[in-house]
């Protein structure tokens, strides 16, 4: 294994808001099947309105997810995750996810992910759970903490 895919799953596998229940073994799998794509300062990665076909998997840099009209916007980095719940629904992107500088990120489409899910379904069930929970993060984060129900 290459000295950069190391540093990649390095910074994967440590994020407190990526794929947690990712064990060594799944993001070596992951690594081995994704493509690596680089972003330009306020290119998008995920368009609001069009499917993105995969999720993507930041190694480096920020993207602005801009899910209000107005600032301020969440911000992703490194070991984050995007573009899940157009992924998960099939269904056109909910939000724009912009670079915010130079961004570097592992790409998965639907296709390849699917094929390693029925490969290794126990992957899949990790990756699913760590998709849920990140998912809950983020609500959670836009909810507040002293939100009412």
């Amino acid at each position: 294994m290459a000295k950069s895919i190391n540093q990649d799953l390095s910074v994967l596998s440590s994020s407190k808001h990526g794929l947690l229940y990712l064990t060594p073994n799944d993001w070596t799998l992951v690594a081995d099947k994704a493509a690596r794509v680089r972003f330009s300062k306020g290119q998008t990665i995920v368009n609001k309105g069009k499917k993105t076909n995969g999720v993507f998997l930041l190694l480096s840099g920020t993207a602005r997810v801009q899910i209000r009209t107005t600032p301020p916007y969440p911000e992703i980095g490194p070991g984050e995750i995007c573009g899940e719940m157009s992924f998960l629904e099939d269904a056109p992107a909910s939000v724009n996810v912009v670079a915010q500088g130079d961004v570097e990120a592992y790409q998965l489409d639907r296709s390849t992910l699917e094929g390693l899910f029925e490969i290794f379904p126990h992957l899949a069930s990790r990756f699913y759970r760590s998709l849920a929970a990140n998912l809950s993060h983020r609500l959670r984060e836009l909810i507040g903490p002293n939100a009412t129900v």
